[in-house]
């Protein structure tokens, strides 16, 4: 087999060639065709001019004798050791600065060339890496100088693009909204978010899972003469609380006012629930018996213990469920209620929610109407600590009094008295009074027109929790006193 000659450039377009090419990487060229140099290859003077030399015709390219006689072609000639031409083969002048060193993209070759091709050298900007760039068509000349034409100064080749937008204008769509999904029928809940999902009983959407506002995230109710306002507050998943108001008529015909308000033990089962029952039960107990004529005092206590009822109730769950959850406090809750008349107001509790009593004419001094059933009035009550002491300790809200199964003892708290002046009552779970604690606080944040607007007296001493914070549920329930005639509402 004969031994391919070593070339250092591509005989067809001049592109430098490694060792152990067999083709050319610009062209294609098949250098096993090049025949071998001979021998007697004279050297190159060094004066610029070059001896005739032999070789294959149409081959006009000086090679260097190496110093052993082989004919092995030599490095490519240095620009200035050769003279120049210009673009129609003419020698140029003397003293004419040399081209660059780096050799000039190949023009194209081969049976597929087209006229207005060139092929620019790899890694040129526009142009992919590798031995085989792909031609781009050239377009009519720009203009010189236009921003809009760049072209290759060496081949004339135009690289410009059309200017693309950075981002497409296409939306995406909105996974909240599926406008295949059937109608849903009518008395069924729709997603507050997608309008198209329906909700399922945990309280989700069924399209896009968006969570549903819940009814007793936020509650109001206006009956006549007496208002209450719940809410969850900014800290808690839930509303734990629960409220109850309402009118009715003693047997001579005199108007009576009830609010109940109790509070979910978080730390036992099913709190929200045990809120609820208990204000249903003492509601219900009290407009049952104020028209028969029981005196309101022991009206009130029957209601408290009808609450404990309700909520003991709760705990009747069935033997599977106790297995799986043996430690689980049975549902529990705090209850606090007034009932006022024309001449009493009366008041009763289980627990730390509270009832304050705050006169019309602000002038005179309000005045707290319970007393807690917790750690920290048991200190007090012992003398053990004053009631700032008590109250700044980390178990002053633990509470020694409630509505459940698992409570100690049932010992409803009920109290009588005969307002002088008229004024309001306020009936309120801790979530309000953490921010209001003593009563002058309390008669600071309300109103000064809640006797006849009760429902907007609410709503600011909810917002005033709110405002503090609002690390529990707000609930709060107006009274004015004396109960106004039946018939009379909030302006």
């Amino acid at each position: 087999m004969s031994q391919m000659p070593q070339l250092s450039a591509c005989p067809s377009c001049e592109w430098p060639l490694e060792s152990g090419d067999r083709f050319c990487g610009a062209c294609g060229y098949d250098l096993s065709a090049v025949p071998v140099r001979p021998d007697d290859n004279p050297t190159i003077a060094m004066n610029g001019s070059t001896p005739p030399q032999t070789g294959a015709p149409g081959l006009d390219w000086p090679v260097a004798a190496t110093p052993d006689g082989a004919a092995t072609p030599a490095a490519p000639h240095l620009p200035a050791e050769l003279q120049g031409t210009d673009s129609g083969g003419r020698d140029l002048p003397p003293g004419t600065p040399p081209p660059p060193q780096s050799p000039p993209p190949p023009a194209a070759s081969g049976p597929d060339a087209a006229p207005g091709f060139a092929f620019p050298a790899p890694g040129a900007p526009g142009m992919p890496d590798g031995p085989h760039p792909q031609p781009a068509p050239t377009g009519p000349p720009a203009p010189t100088g236009s921003p809009a034409s760049p072209a290759s100064p060496a081949s004339g080749v135009r690289f410009d693009r059309p200017s693309e937008p950075e981002e497409y204008p296409l939306q995406a769509p909105d996974p909240r909204v599926a406008p295949d999904l059937p109608t849903p029928r009518e008395g069924t809940k729709v997603c507050v978010a997608c309008r198209a999902g329906r909700v399922d009983h945990d309280g989700y959407c069924e399209n896009c899972g968006h969570a549903q506002p819940r009814e007793r995230d936020h509650m109001e109710q206006d009956v006549g003469p007496v208002a209450a306002v719940s809410d969850r507050g900014l800290r808690h998943h839930r509303n734990e609380d629960a409220f109850a108001v309402g009118c009715t008529a003693l047997p001579d015909g005199r108007p009576a006012v009830l609010a109940i308000v109790c509070d979910g033990v978080s730390s036992a089962t099913r709190p929200d629930a045990a809120s609820m029952a208990a204000s249903r039960a003492a509601s219900e107990s009290l407009l049952t018996a104020l028209p028969r004529g029981t005196h309101p005092q022991q009206a009130m206590h029957d209601a408290i213990v009808a609450a404990a009822n309700a909520v003991n109730a709760l705990a009747g769950e069935p033997a599977t469920a106790r297995e799986h959850a043996p430690h689980q406090n049975a549902p529990a809750c705090t209850i606090v209620g007034s009932v006022v008349t024309p001449e009493l107001l009366i008041v009763g509790w289980v627990g730390d929610s509270r009832v304050y009593w705050v006169p019309a004419d602000r002038s005179t001094p309000p005045a707290r109407l319970t007393e807690d059933d917790s750690w920290a009035a048991q200190m007090v009550a012992a003398g053990l600590m004053n009631e700032a002491e008590a109250y700044a300790d980390e178990r002053a809200h633990a509470i020694t009094g409630w509505l459940g199964a698992d409570a100690y003892e049932l010992e409803p708290h009920t109290a009588s008295f005969k307002p002088d002046r008229p004024g309001v009552v306020v009936v309120c779970t801790d979530g309000l009074w953490n921010y209001a604690e003593a009563a002058e606080d309390m008669a600071d944040a309300l109103p000064l027109d809640a006797v006849a607007r009760p429902l907007h007296s609410a709503q600011v001493l909810v917002g005033h929790a709110l405002d503090g914070g609002g690390h529990d549920n707000v609930t709060v329930a107006v009274l004015p006193f004396p109960a106004p005639p039946m018939g009379a509402g909030s302006a």
